[in-house]
């Protein structure tokens, strides 16, 4: 049985569909795709896997998490769960395109069919397809409607630079306001000159008063 309730959140109210203990889905309210609760789904606010998302996506929201715990169950075709699970892989204030997309699944020509399955996440934010953007920079489509994956963006931008100790420059990414990464020296982001190289699943790191340098884009 699919249980679901609503919350508030930074971006909006959102709707959580849950199996069991498993979340299934996280819908803006209103975006393309979210599907209004049906006759035979159970509103359960109170079911523990709701309690967990809400805490995280607080603690995400505030730029105290950068990686969700989150018990998740992606229901879809199996090209679907791989640019799924691609996505989940996209680093923290990271962005790739479309085309690095479809490569990371295997055929770097199926470009439109890998946008498609993008603009299918059930599972917004967690699964952050937000980090997924046109070959040029632009934001291109999204769900939840380009504001808000623009302020995703933003914040992720902030909280990589917070952790750096940075404060100069406009904290939104080259991806956020649209600007092509390689004209803008790749992602708006910074990673520590010596010491900080950037891993490849972890927010970059910096050591105090070090200088920084731009990370390079995914392209």
């Amino acid at each position: 049985m699919t249980r679901y309730t609503e919350i508030d959140s930074t971006w909006g109210p959102l709707l959580l569909t849950a199996e069991g203990e498993q979340l299934t889905g996280l819908y803006f309210s209103g975006g393309r795709h979210a599907p209004r609760p049906a006759a035979d789904w159970r509103h359960a606010p109170e079911a523990t896997v709701f309690t967990i998302i809400e805490r995280q996506l607080r603690e995400y929201a505030s730029g105290r998490r950068r990686e969700f715990e989150a018990p998740i169950a992606l229901r879809g075709t199996p090209f679907q769960r791989a640019v799924w699970d691609a996505i989940r892989a996209i680093p923290y204030g990271e962005t790739i395109t479309y085309a690095t997309l479809a490569t990371r699944v295997g055929d770097r020509r199926a470009v439109r069919a890998a946008g498609t399955a993008t603009g299918r996440n059930p599972v917004s934010i967690i699964v952050p397809c937000h980090r997924v953007v046109g070959s040029d920079g632009s934001l291109t489509g999204y769900a939840g409607g380009l504001d808000r994956k623009r302020a995703l963006l933003a914040l992720e931008s902030r909280g990589a630079r917070s952790r750096c100790g940075l404060t100069d420059a406009d904290p939104t990414s080259a991806a956020a306001d649209g600007r092509h990464p390689e004209r803008s020296g790749g992602s708006a982001l910074s990673a520590c000159a010596q010491g900080g190289e950037h891993e490849a699943n972890s927010p970059p790191r910096c050591r105090p008063g070090q200088a920084s340098r731009p990370l390079r884009s995914f392209e």
